[in-house]
């Protein structure tokens, strides 16, 4: 009776050892070296395995594995036959490799390179002015730069003319701008009025004409250990073109149109006109080259405000009108030159003059028309001496 039972257990695992066997290899590439970490699969089971690090693996197949499924990151997959091998090789072959990767960052496709170790966003010029009508290059990064800010200012001295730009909101001074990788020159200009970047000193960008750059590359992050201080905000490197004979002729213009134009009256105003021009000429045999640019743009006045009631003029104002006419410095008039050439001024009646002829120093430079006809609204009356209107006086950006 033992030995019966003894003969069937044997008998049983036979048949379990039959059933279920092992196979080992290695998963190379074709350059011959060892893959670690390659996936080996028994095709339609669960069984598997990865391969160590001298790319071998050692695999149970389970009853019905036929089929052995390798792969690894960046490489073909392979199914191999399984059949009455115990020992299976597996050579993959080099798959479809990820080019560089770029991200969107906003409306620029595929800018933002994100394989360096700060973000870098690289904007080809030339096809974001065929796209957009931004004209200069504050316009333009306003536009497709998600970390940069530019804003036309008014009523602020010469901040009228040169934009302050800042990247993550950081001031101007904090913004380093590169033209070719050599650093570009700061503005003269002081930000002394109430604006964006106030007592900062940056860089003029519009005046790099558009149509000279080739691309612009934005390091939105701070490089301060690189560049030094005035690069804590990030840097923008601008890139001209080196191509020649070759002729690049551009020209843009636009307007506004808005019920509020023209002080409420209607119809277009902001009207902006911009033509370049670009060409380039070899220079020797060994790849020099001149590059040309020149540039024109105009930009018109907008005003979204109605016609300013207020006074404007005073008397002492057209006092002021008729000595400059006489050629005295209105700056350093002497009490008596007031009184004389108040005399002239149409307007005052002759009992007016007179207060004005015999009043004393204090009295003159009291601004109080009650006592002091000096100070009396005269606006309609010079506005006609000077050829003037009210509209001239209201508030217009550009």
């Amino acid at each position: 009776m033992k030995q019966l039972l003894l003969m069937a257990f044997g008998l049983f695992l036979a048949i379990n050892l039959n059933a279920q066997r092992s196979v080992s290899g290695m998963v190379t590439g074709e350059d011959g070296d060892p893959l670690i970490g390659a996936t080996v699969l028994v095709k339609g089971t669960t069984a598997g395995t990865v391969t160590d690090l001298s790319g071998k693996y050692t695999v149970n197949v389970p009853e019905g594995g036929t089929v052995l499924v390798v792969s690894f990151v960046g490489y073909a997959t392979e199914e191999v036959q399984i059949g009455s091998q115990s020992t299976i090789d597996v050579v993959l072959k080099t798959g479809e490799v990820l080019g560089e990767v770029l991200v969107t960052g906003s409306r620029g496709a595929g800018r933002t390179k994100l394989t360096t170790a700060v973000p870098v966003d690289v904007l080809d010029i030339k096809e974001i002015m065929g796209e957009s009508p931004q004209m200069n290059i504050n316009q333009i990064l306003n536009y497709v730069a998600p970390s940069f800010s530019s804003n036309t200012q008014t009523i602020s001295d010469g901040t009228d003319h040169v934009d302050p730009a800042s990247l993550r909101g950081l001031g101007p001074d904090q913004v380093l701008v590169l033209i070719n990788g050599k650093r570009r020159h700061t503005s003269s200009l002081v930000n002394v009025n109430g604006t964006f970047g106030r007592g900062n000193v940056g860089t003029d960008l519009n005046a790099i004409p558009t149509a000279a750059i080739d691309r612009i590359e934005i390091l939105r992050d701070g490089a301060a250990a690189q560049y030094g201080s005035d690069a804590i905000a990030g840097v923008i490197n601008i890139i001209l073109k080196d191509s020649y004979n070759e002729l690049m002729v551009s020209f843009t213009n636009g307007a506004y149109a808005s019920e509020g134009s023209n002080f409420f009256t209607g119809g277009l105003d902001g009207e902006q006109y911009d033509l370049s021009l670009n060409y380039g000429l070899p220079v020797g045999d060994n790849g020099g080259f001149l590059n040309f640019t020149g540039n024109f743009e105009s930009r018109g006045w907008t005003s979204r405000m109605k016609e300013y009631s207020g006074a404007i003029f005073n008397a002492y104002n057209g006092v002021e009108r008729l000595a400059d006419a006489q050629g005295l410095d209105i700056s350093r008039l002497t009490t008596e030159q007031i009184r004389d050439v108040a005399q002239n001024l149409p307007y005052l009646s002759a009992e007016e003059k007179d207060i004005i002829k015999n009043a004393d120093e204090a009295t003159l430079h009291k601004p109080d028309a009650a006592v002091n006809p000096l100070f009396k609204n005269v606006t309609e009356e010079e506005l006609n001496a000077r050829g003037l209107e009210r509209a001239d006086f209201n508030m217009r950006v550009g």
